[in-house]
């Protein structure tokens, strides 16, 4: 479920009076707006207000051909039919939010001098989600704050609005305590509070206005919300009695919605650790049982020992200069041979496995081949028929396989670089940023520099190898080094331990892995 959308759709009704119903014996809203321009017109007179800040209200009313209009304090009437988003019920009005406020203004431009105590400074990073963060404050000194407070002087129930950064979001202020804002918030004062401000921030929440802001924005680099525009935005004026009912059936629905967003975050976290659980379970073999029948690991690693002596006899491949063997004493310890070199690897393994199974580095099943980059400048290197990938292909990609990248390059260019062909079946796996992107070629493919790909000397593991790899990423990442960016080098990716079941169980574990893997991926959609 989209809840970003549901909450919109919600606010959205409620805006244009279709949340609650509307009652015929409530005060319209024509009454609230004369009472406000009463009021700032008594403001002025008493010395609170300024004429200036009033000579730009004006009134919109509706005219006998049924368009829309407004008056200024000059006298002047201009139609303004074009700006009004929608129509309104029987009792509702379109107000400038300038002419329901008192003078909307923003916080101080200075550069503000921070101290580890003092008066709470708010700026844009605090105004989130249309709640204020108080756990995450500034403080400016005393004497910083006296200079700014004598100008202006946030007080409960004022609405403060993100200039920029989390542009066009609002919250109330919810406490009364003494604080000053910066620059990238806006303040919003209802005059006497005749408007509700839970309401006008529910107004102010909405599409309709979120859009207007939008679309409003000024600047290069970072887009600025102006107070011209803040202060121009069409607000539509209910009578104050709905306002109320729509105030608490939309905290009644918003809160529903809360708890789905909640229930869904929840889910997702679950979803995260079963997916973690399922790939620890399965090179544990503990995912699904045993079987006495199948051939052990042991049997497996003397098949593949043989075809990779026959491949480095056809010259195919080199001869590990570092040449090892792990196996399992007769103390139940683990022990890597290195010529004539024997040591105990126990520090090294994660966990006990079965019987039946083997422990290996990566090196021993297979070769790892690095990538390369042809020249960009050279037109002839790029744009063959030859897949190549780059960590950016995976960003976004978790299908298990994959046959293309986002660019191709030539048989010119593959021989120019020290890009590699790899074959069907091959692991594709990211070694640097990020560390871990991971999918099996569906096709012959070539990759950048940023992988260590896995090339399986036996490619009916290459489905198990896939979800080891996945289940081993973290210990792969903890043995990355480099200071600019972590990367595992293709001698440190060479050196991973994984455990190896026979290869009938390995089957076993990709077919069932896989099956788990299908039904979250249903759930991750019906979540989005």
């Amino acid at each position: 479920m989209d809840t970003k959308a549901l909450r919109q759709k919600i606010l959205d009704l409620a805006i244009r009076g279709k949340l609650v119903p509307q009652d015929t014996n409530d005060e319209p809203a024509s009454v609230l707006l004369e009472r406000i321009r009463a009021e700032k017109q008594q403001m002025v007179k008493d010395g609170k207000l300024k004429a200036k800040d009033i000579k730009n209200d004006t009134i919109i009313y509706k005219g006998d051909d049924n368009l829309h209009y407004e008056k200024f304090p000059d006298g002047s009437v201009k139609c303004i039919e074009d700006e009004i988003p929608f129509e309104l019920p029987q009792g509702w009005e379109w107000a400038r939010l300038q002419t329901i406020c008192e003078p909307i203004t923003d916080g101080t431009h200075k550069t503000p001098r921070y101290s580890d105590d003092g008066y709470i400074f708010l700026s844009s990073k605090n105004v989130t989600s249309g709640k204020i963060d108080w756990n995450n404050v500034m403080y400016i000194p005393e004497d910083l704050h006296y200079e700014l407070y004598s100008r202006l002087s946030p007080q409960k129930n004022d609405i403060l609005l993100a200039k920029n950064g989390t542009t066009g979001i609002a919250a109330i202020v919810d406490r009364d305590c003494v604080f000053d804002i910066y620059v990238s918030l806006a303040l919003l004062r209802v005059v006497k509070y005749i408007i509700s401000p839970e309401y006008l921030l529910s107004v102010i929440a909405s599409s309709t206005i979120q859009d207007y802001f939008n679309g409003s924005l000024k600047g290069i680099g970072v887009p600025n919300l102006h107070l011209e525009h803040i202060r121009t935005s069409l607000i539509p004026i209910c009578p104050l009695n709905e306002q109320h009912r729509i105030v608490d059936k939309l905290n009644e629905l918003l809160s529903f919605v809360d708890n789905i967003e909640t229930d869904k975050t929840t889910l997702q976290d679950l979803i995260k650790q079963t997916k973690s659980k399922i790939l620890d379970l399965a090179i544990r073999g503990k995912l699904v049982p045993q079987d006495p029948n199948d051939e052990p690991a042991s049997v497996l690693l003397e098949r593949i020992k043989a075809e990779k002596e026959e491949l480095i006899r056809q010259g195919k491949i080199k001869r590990d200069k570092k040449e090892s063997v792990v196996f399992k004493g007769e103390d139940n310890s683990y022990y890597e041979k290195i010529d004539s070199d024997v040591r105990c690897i126990d520090d090294e393994l994660p966990f006990e496995v079965p019987d039946s199974w083997a422990f290996v580095r990566l090196k021993h099943i297979g070769e790892i081949v690095g990538g390369g980059t042809p020249k960009t400048n050279i037109k002839e290197y790029w744009n063959g028929k030859i897949p190549w990938l780059t960590p950016a292909d995976f960003s976004s990609y978790e299908d298990m396989y994959i046959s293309v990248g986002s660019r191709t390059i030539t048989e010119i260019g593959l021989k120019s670089s020290s890009a590699q062909m790899l074959p069907t079946n091959s692991i594709l796996y990211s070694s640097r940023a990020p560390i871990g992107y991971i999918a099996i070629a569906s096709n012959p493919v070539s990759t950048n520099q940023g992988f260590k790909s896995v090339v399986p000397y036996n490619f009916d593991m290459t489905p198990y190898l896939y979800y080891c790899l996945k289940a081993r990423t973290e210990n792969i990442i903890q043995r990355a080094t480099g200071t600019t960016f972590k990367e595992i080098s293709g001698s440190e990716m060479a050196e991973t331990i994984i455990p190896l079941p026979p290869i009938s169980e390995q089957k076993r574990i990709s077919e069932q892995a896989m099956l788990f893997s299908n039904i979250i991926s249903e759930i991750e959609k019906c979540l989005s």
